[in-house]
């Protein structure tokens, strides 16, 4: 055996047990269950190849422990097992046939597919439909009483069943869940951390850790904390045969059980569900890092026993981690097109979700203080969908005090015009409309897709034509001429012609396309569909009054009052007017109406549509009367949800708007 594997062995050993202890009994983790994980399954894939390097103090060898010495302890009437982990397809399929192995040739199984919770295990006892006792999983089989706190918890009832009519309570019910926070609840307790100068919680799962861990209920009480239950350790007097059943039967004693839980008839079907899970994760109210996978017979899953701490008979289907801990080496300043200062962090590389990420953003000024991240600090990057990373928190734990505080810039870096912050505002701006970086990233907007889609104009080449001083603003684009194109690096005639063709394409984009180039702020598509459709044309919109902008439907006055200003700007008049010499499209054309079925309803699209893009989306409703909104509100008819969705259907979840697909929406116009 090399004594390279040995050493490793031993030190992934010294990890875990640290980062046990941190996460357990601390509940003050200094790497992502992620990071864990990976040294984990490291550990267990050593052993297995080599056995002779299993010690009795593995962690493989035992579970985790938030066992700690301040509380009472209780005895569970069943060990509190954990879960086995599973990543792909085939490592389920093998999951399966490993089981189908010990059962009776033939048998078929079915699946129940719940949310995998990312919160504190807790064993609630009721004696006669009264809550008698609650207690944390601690190591599986001993855990802490923490009755008194979990009372403070809404959503666990004191009584059950829950309500009037219900079935009669057993004799005795001792049941299995997770205490967690919703994501606006953790995010609302970090902000009243935050304005009270006192540290942020870096997850949501050790705050719920360390809020069932005081000594004084009263504190445990002012965090909003939930409850959701999903397993039974022991029934008196009722026998529930299938893990389906065991869910409705918790459902009618009034608790909470983990919601979009499925039955499925076969693993096939299983499978195939899953990236509809993954796709939904970003979507739910509260965190989860997979799903757990259970054999619905619960007669069956008792046979097939338990392997180590895991039994055979359930799973979990982890995701990639969406958390990664790594250094922030640098603050670096971007401007956007509209003058904003963005902070963000330059970072030590971090494989993240899926993908490597070195770079990522930290909002802004006010959030970097109220969180107190500093250079030098080792900080948490948060990964969701296609979201750009972002850094959530620092790991106060581990600093050395070399860290430095992050400050905005007194003056532009691209252009030393001195930084301002309008009265009242959050963001600081250059407000230099001539700023060599507002105006490249002014370009690469109007050039994008969801502008005028000029193919062929990315990054690079809008950078060179700025830096060969071809193009001064957007409207330059259409005054490019070959012979200046052909004398740049990389642009043979091909490439040219292609380009002006291009160009010369976009200047017939609908009206309301060219008004969301501009660039406006808070003028995106949907204000600039709505803008378009009450003045039809440029020349009517610059003659248009304060009063006039603030009276089209779903523009305020504030909103209304940026437009006005923006298009009585000396410097935008001269875009616009070299835009108009140019013969791009100003006018809007009449839409033919396809029906009037989606008349009266408003819709909100997120996501990634299967065969539709935005603008078709958006075209599809409008054209059969239904009006397109940029944000979720109770007055929301629908939100069209795609893949990779973001915020919106999560506030379309909280608020209860129907959320719905696009061949539903093929349903609502027939088809």
């Amino acid at each position: 055996m090399s004594v390279d594997v040995n050493q490793r062995a031993h030190e992934l050993r010294e990890q875990l047990h640290y980062h046990s202890y941190r996460y357990y009994v601390l509940s003050d983790p200094v790497i992502t269950d992620g990071e864990f994980d990976r040294l984990y399954n490291e550990l267990v894939e050593l052993e297995k190849a080599h056995p002779e390097l299993i010690t009795p103090d593995s962690p493989t060898q035992r579970s985790g422990s938030d066992v700690s010495e301040d509380f009472p302890k209780v005895r569970h009437p069943a060990p509190i097992l954990s879960l086995s982990n599973v990543y792909n397809a085939d490592e389920v399929r093998a999951w399966e046939e490993r089981n189908l192995r010990l059962l009776p040739a033939g048998t078929q199984l079915a699946y129940t597919v719940e949310p995998k919770l990312d919160g504190l295990t807790v064993v609630l006892t009721y004696e006669n439909g009264v809550l008698t006792q609650a207690a944390t999983r601690g190591n599986g089989e001993i855990g802490d009483v923490v009755t008194p706190n979990i009372k403070t918890i809404r959503t666990v009832p004191l009584r059950i069943p829950a309500h009037p009519n219900g079935k009669p309570a057993p004799q005795r019910l001792v049941v299995r869940g997770e205490v967690m926070f919703l994501k606006r609840d953790f995010d609302a307790l970090n902000e009243r951390q935050a304005a009270a100068g006192l540290p942020v919680f870096i997850n949501a799962r050790n705050a719920a850790s360390g809020a069932l861990k005081q000594k004084d209920s009263r504190i445990t009480a002012t965090r909003p904390l939930t409850a959701f239950l999903y397993q039974i350790v022991e029934l008196v007097g009722i026998t529930l045969d299938k893990q389906w059943d065991m869910l409705d039967y918790l459902r009618d004693m009034g608790f909470q059980t983990p919601p979009n839980s499925a039955l499925y008839p076969t693993l096939s079907d299983v499978i195939q569900q899953i990236p509809a899970w993954e796709s939904r994760r970003n979507t739910l109210d509260f965190e989860i890092d997979g799903v757990v996978i259970k054999v619905n017979d619960l007669r069956v899953a008792g046979e097939l026993g338990v392997v180590g701490k895991d039994p055979r008979g359930a799973t979990a289907y982890k995701f990639p981690a969406q958390e990664g801990t790594t250094k922030l080496l640098r603050h670096v300043v971007s401007i956007g097109r509209t003058g904003r200062v963005i902070p963000n962090a330059q970072l030590e590389p971090v494989f993240v979700g899926g993908t490597t990420i070195s770079n990522a953003t930290l909002h802004n000024y006010d959030i970097v203080a109220a969180l107190d991240i500093r250079v030098g600090d080792t900080v948490v990057v948060k990964r969701m969908g296609d979201v750009i990373p972002n850094v959530t928190a620092p790991v106060v734990a581990l600093r050395d005090g070399t860290e430095q505080a992050i400050q905005p810039p007194a003056h532009c870096p691209f252009c030393s015009t001195p930084i301002i912050r309008p009265e009242g505002g959050v963001d600081f701006y250059c407000p230099n409309l001539h700023c060599p970086e507002r105006i490249l990233r002014q370009v690469e907007f109007f050039v994008s897709r969801g502008a005028l889609d000029i193919d062929g104009m990315g990054s690079q080449t809008v950078k060179t034509l700025i830096d060969k001083g071809l193009i001064h603003d957007e409207a330059d684009i259409f005054a490019l001429r070959a012979d200046q194109l052909l004398e740049l690096e990389g642009f043979a005639d091909k490439k040219v012609q292609k380009l002006l063709a291009s160009i010369e394409t976009a200047k017939t984009r609908p009206f309301e396309r060219v008004l969301t180039a501009l660039g406006v702020e808070g003028v995106g598509s949907t204000v600039a569909a709505d803008l378009a459709a009450a003045f039809g044309s440029m020349d009517r919109l610059l003659t248009a009054t304060l009063e006039e902008v603030d009276a089209v439907e779903g523009i305020g006055e504030v909103l209304a009052r940026g437009i006005v200003e923006w298009f009585a700007d000396p410097y935008h008049r001269a875009v616009l007017d070299k835009l108009i010499t140019a013969g791009v499209n100003m006018r809007a054309e009449e839409r033919i109406a396809a029906g009037d079925q989606l008349a009266g309803m408003t819709f909100v699209l997120t996501g990634t549509l299967p065969t539709l893009t935005r603008e078709q989306a958006e075209e599809l409703i409008m054209a059969h009367g239904g009006k397109i909104s940029g944000s979720v509100s109770k007055k929301t008819s629908y939100v069209l949800l795609g893949d990779s969705p973001g915020s919106k259907a999560e506030k379309a979840a909280k608020l209860g708007v129907p959320i719905i697909s696009e061949d539903e929406l093929r349903g609502l116009i027939g088809g």
